[in-house]
């Protein structure tokens, strides 16, 4: 994988700007009645093109800046109620089409998340187009507060407050505790911002930059998180979408600050693949022969870090980290994803001796994003958006109960999936949920076992949309599949449709071997 596919699978896990002077562009004439628009400025605003790199080390500017692609800042309103009142800016990117005599348009992306960077994706996205990305401007934008938007950042001591309950109430009671306090930090360090970091005002960014951009309409892929943007930016805007891929498909029903309920028996399931692999590998990584004794070995390790926490670098890790990182060396389903999770495994059993393990790259990376404040900004941005979308249940009962439940189920993802988060401590939202619209033809992807995207919630929005599409990937545990796993078959299917407009006449199934 390329370092911004990396980062797309990743995210299968930020002052405000001044007013800026808003000056009409000749790409788009002014549509009847703009003068009485409060958004006509922003609609209309002259946008700067310039490099992206924005220094030495910028490794995702350089990947740009080769791949042909400009940046600018679009200028939006913080609050849609008051578009006079205070601005922020919207950080994006474009690689433009050069078979301009056959352009079709542009296709924004969102790489998931939620709060998730997109500005570095376009590079590796007009790759995986292959010919039929000549005909689109290819366009990465940073939501609101993500990236290098105007940032939201709460300060916390963590990139993520995910983490698993422990194996008692004890454990429980101190997952609360993290919870209230990175719900307090957020009021604290970015309170006048945070009632305007929801999934509507990122959808009405989007509508501000297609309509900067001089786009009647855009074409659209969404990933994981972003598969839900597209559905809520089609809702609120409809008609001005052209083509619309989502990866990774998240039923609206489901979504929600607990959008990991009910993952469990496909992270399972993808668990169990990986020890399959690790076992017929135990000469490399010496965990069990067998499935049986890798899963064990994972168990045994859970185990130890809850008497006496695993020292790893310069970390303490306990057992409600260990199930985390787990989690997190699940969503890609392949050799290189599985060898860093195999090692990272290892690194554990050997810190269960008492000694002090330095950790392999992988697993450093992990630990720094869980138990360092290198990462706050995702975090922050993340639970803003989830917090501000959809109410949380407020009582730690609830949780509690649900983690007990679970457990009985799932010892070690049930107390992840089902564990309180900062939601339970935030303001009500100040809107409420969009209700989805009723069909769309759009072409859905999903693999059969997405451990975090579940094939479930694919299958509902397919249900939900007769017009839609659906592309299955047989026979893998990923989650994002188009330009990211390997499929000529999905990457073929979305190509065609991106290339003609022409949805398949009925769903697609490819195997995870097929050519």
């Amino acid at each position: 994988m390329t370092g911004s596919t990396t980062r797309i699978a990743k995210t299968a896990a930020l002052c405000l700007a001044a007013v800026f002077a808003l000056t009409a562009s000749p790409a788009t004439a002014a549509p009847a009645g703009a003068a009485h628009d409060p958004l006509a400025p922003y609609h209309r605003q002259h946008l700067t093109w310039k490099s992206c790199v924005l220094g030495p080390d910028d490794d995702t500017g350089k990947e740009l800046q080769q791949a042909g692609a400009q940046c600018a800042d679009v200028t939006v309103p913080l609050d849609y109620a008051d578009p006079h009142g205070r601005t922020i800016t919207v950080a994006i990117s474009r690689i433009r089409a050069t078979d301009t005599a056959h352009r079709i348009g542009a296709v924004l992306l969102n790489g998931g998340g939620p709060g998730g960077q997109t500005l570095g994706d376009p590079p590796w996205v007009r790759k995986a187009m292959k010919d039929v990305g000549e005909r689109y401007d290819v366009v990465g934008v940073d939501p609101r507060f993500v990236g290098r938007s105007t940032p939201l950042d709460c300060h916390w001591h963590t990139g993520s407050f995910i983490r698993g309950a422990g194996g008692d109430r004890a454990g429980f009671d101190r997952s609360v505790a993290l919870a209230e306090e990175l719900a307090r930090r957020c009021r604290t360090y970015a309170g006048d911002v945070l009632p305007y970091a929801g999934t509507r005002n990122t959808a009405r960014d989007m509508d501000v930059v297609r309509a900067a951009l001089g786009e009647r309409r855009i074409s659209y892929l969404g990933y994981s998180y972003g598969s839900y943007l597209g559905q809520v930016y089609a809702t609120m805007f409809p008609g001005r979408t052209d083509r619309v891929v989502l990866d990774g498909v998240l039923a609206p029903d489901r979504y929600s600050p607990r959008l990991l309920r009910g993952t469990e028996e496909a992270n399972r399931h993808a668990l169990r693949g990986w020890a399959a692999w690790t076992a017929a590998r135990d000469g490399t990584y010496g965990l069990g022969r067998t499935r049986g004794a890798v899963l064990a070995a994972v168990d045994r390790v859970q185990a130890a870090a809850g008497r006496t926490p695993l020292r790893i670098g310069g970390h303490r890790v306990d057992d409600q980290v260990v199930p985390v990182v787990v989690f997190n060396g699940l969503s890609q389903d392949n050799d290189t994803a599985y060898d860093a999770l195999a090692r990272a495994v290892r690194d554990l059993r050997r810190a269960t001796g008492g000694a002090v393990v330095t950790p392999t790259p992988w697993l450093a990376d992990t630990l720094d994003f869980l138990l360092t404040g290198a990462d706050s900004p995702y975090g922050s941005v993340q639970s803003a958006i989830l917090c501000g979308d959809v109410a949380a249940p407020r009582d730690p009962e609830t949780y509690w109960r649900d983690v007990q439940r679970s457990r009985a189920r799932d010892p070690l993802f049930g107390p992840v999936t089902n564990n309180i988060g900062p939601c339970a401590f935030w303001d009500r939202p100040r809107e409420r949920p969009t209700t989805i619209r009723a069909d769309l033809p759009a072409l859905l992807v999903n693999a059969a076992g997405d451990p975090r995207t579940t094939y479930q919630g694919a299958l509902e929005v397919r249900r939900m949309w007769p017009a839609s599409r659906l592309v299955t990937l047989r026979g893998a545990d990923q989650h994002a599949v188009y330009g990211v796993f390997g499929s000529s078959c999905v990457d073929r299917t979305v190509n065609a449709y991106l290339a003609g407009g022409h949805l398949p006449a009925g769903d697609v199934t490819c195997d995870r071997t097929a050519g």
